[in-house]
């Protein structure tokens, strides 16, 4: 009897995971047209340890595995398929292209950036956050783009990371080796795809916040 009543509770655990990242991921795709896919999940054995095959992997449950980036669709069917078949997986968004870029940065100082992007009237799009990251949507850029923005810095935080063409980024209500990823800010609801705003008006922002709080050296 408690076989079957835990194999119960598990398909309930499972029944309740399943719809809302399902439905997340068929809004991300079909109704915003931002190509995702499916990420490895966090190792049940440890949150903090990944289902791949990487033993020091850094974002555990947070990135493609299998399929692997270049498989990311905004095809309604491949999205239903992905997560009828694996309900608790990551929502993986392969930025760039259709989709949007990302500035990302530790979670006190991009907490700083925002304030200071509301006090200089900056208008943001949404802002995805993990426990320990948040990242800022931006439009689509090159890397010539950005490593012309770049240059002109006295000086770049080392813990800042660029989400562009062929990267990716988990998207809410994924559940990672580092916790829960949550909209800080989310989309509009009812709205066509999201508004975001260009990379440079966030760069100087996350550069100033991050330099004031010391965060320099890359952090997870």
């Amino acid at each position: 009897m408690r076989e079957i009543l835990g194999r119960r509770r598990g398909l309930l655990s499972q029944r309740d995971t399943g719809p809302d990242l399902l439905s997340a991921a068929l809004t991300c795709a079909t109704e915003w047209q931002w190509p995702v896919l499916p990420g490895v999940a966090a190792d049940l054995r440890g949150r903090s340890r990944c289902c791949c095959p990487d033993p020091e992997c850094t974002v555990p449950g947070a990135h493609p595995f299998d399929p692997g980036l270049l498989a990311a669709s905004t095809d309604a069917r491949m999205v239903r398929w992905w997560w009828t078949n694996r309900p608790a997986a990551p929502i993986v968004l392969a930025t760039g292209g259709t989709a949007p870029c990302a500035v990302s940065l530790p979670a006190l100082p991009a907490a700083r950036a925002l304030t200071a992007l509301d006090r200089t009237g900056i208008r943001l799009g949404p802002v995805v956050a993990s426990p320990t990251r948040w990242s800022i949507l931006v439009k689509p850029y090159s890397m010539a783009q950005l490593g012309e923005l770049l240059y002109a810095k006295d000086f770049v935080p080392g813990s800042l990371r660029f989400h562009g063409e062929g990267g990716y980024l988990a998207l809410p209500p994924s559940e990672t080796g580092r916790g829960t990823v949550r909209w800080e800010r989310a989309p509009l609801p009812g709205s066509a795809s999201p508004w975001v705003p260009d990379v440079e008006a966030v760069v100087d922002a996350v550069v100033d916040a991050l330099t004031r709080t010391g965060v320099s050296a890359p952090e997870l």
